[in-house]
């Protein structure tokens, strides 16, 4: 028998995302981005969901072809760049747009000739993880536009470190000085600008561009401590669920799963779900994490191990094997889960395991 553990893709809420990311910013165009296999939710399966979209991030060679095999027609930008110049005469088979982010590239370029790329010019305004510093700029700018294998039309972009604080007072204003940074740094120079990932586009309008790059709030996850994405009206692109295999009564005093952390602390009913962290659900999820057991919120209890949870069932006493657990979804967002756990949500989606069934609704 398969286990009954199943993460559910719900095409509708990723078209109802798009559709925000568009109201958000609706003189822009927007890049849906799918890197991680989709942020977990399966590469084809998202790319079908969101024809809509006027393009695709990808952050691997590997992904851009699994498109381009899947019929996807629209710009695909190699978001973390190519590595060697053996990936030039890919990225020009697959048509596949570039980021550029540092001097070896230029020269990788200059030493492939054929069909002109477009190369989408990075500048690191304070993030300090890739692309040039804002005084390198216009030398890269320059170099590219010399180079016959490189598109005429070069896209500006940079990525925003604090975007997800709307609030100057509270740190907003490391935003307003990136949006400082880029646009000295690119005056005068031709070319689309892009700089607003998933937080920009929610809180800081003025940064859209001609292209945003939507990324966690394309799945309905939210960019924004304390806030799920349904504050932001995006809806869950994942259900994840499973159900009780088994359901106990354990004394007062006993102690539950792998190291004894959690005592009984009466005599009560205990549940057993089909999933662990060979699922993917975080084997650091503390006591007291919330499920959803039949619809009702229940706490988990004792350590996650590989294939099972285990949960409180004080709460919902009349419980029996069968009986329905989602771990996130509509009615319990992933934000809370994350949190409990102490990470994002990104990272929960991200994770789930090949052994997971995928459907689509």
């Amino acid at each position: 028998m398969a286990r009954p553990t199943t993460a559910t893709i719900h095409a509708d809420a990723l078209r109802h995302n798009l559709g925000r990311m568009r109201a958000c910013a609706p003189g822009s165009r927007v890049m849906a981005v799918v890197k991680a296999d989709g942020y977990g939710h399966g590469l084809e399966r998202v790319a079908r969901a969101l024809e809509g979209a006027d393009g695709f991030g990808v952050a691997a060679l590997s992904d851009a072809e699994r498109l381009r095999a899947a019929g996807v027609s629209q710009p695909i930008v190699l978001l973390s760049g190519f590595d060697e110049a053996d990936d030039v005469p890919q990225l020009r088979r697959l048509q596949v747009d570039t980021v550029v982010h540092h001097a070896d590239q230029l020269e990788m370029l200059a030493a492939v000739d054929g069909e002109p790329i477009r190369c989408w010019l990075k500048v690191d305004t304070g993030m300090h993880r890739l692309g040039f510093a804002p005084a390198d700029v216009r030398d890269a700018h320059a170099r590219l536009r010399a180079l016959p294998g490189v598109a005429d039309e070069i896209v500006l972009m940079s990525h925003f470190a604090s975007s997800d604080v709307f609030d100057d007072g509270r740190g907003g204003g490391q935003t307003q000085a990136q949006m400082r940074a880029f646009a000295a740094a690119t005056e005068g120079l031709g070319g689309a600008r892009s700089l607003s990932n998933s937080a920009a586009i929610l809180g800081w309008p003025q940064a859209s561009g001609d292209w945003v790059r939507a990324g966690g709030a394309t799945y309905g996850i939210s960019v924004v401590a304390d806030r799920t994405g349904a504050d932001f009206g995006l809806r869950p692109a994942m259900t994840l669920a499973t159900r009780l295999l088994a359901v106990k009564r354990v004394a007062r005093g006993e102690r539950i799963g792998y190291s004894a952390t959690w005592e009984c602390p009466e005599d009560m009913p205990v549940g057993i779900a089909a999933i662990g962290y060979g699922d993917g659900y975080p084997r650091h999820a503390p006591a007291g994490t919330p499920v959803l057991l039949d619809g009702v919120e229940v706490p988990v209890i004792g350590r996650v191990s590989m294939d099972l949870m285990t949960l409180d069932l004080r709460g919902r006493p009349q419980a029996r094997p069968g009986d329905p657990v989602v771990l996130w979804g509509e009615v319990l967002p992933v934000e809370r889960v994350a949190d409990a756990a102490g990470t994002i949500g990104y990272e929960l989606v991200c994770s789930i395991t090949r052994r997971v069934r995928f459907v689509e609704a």
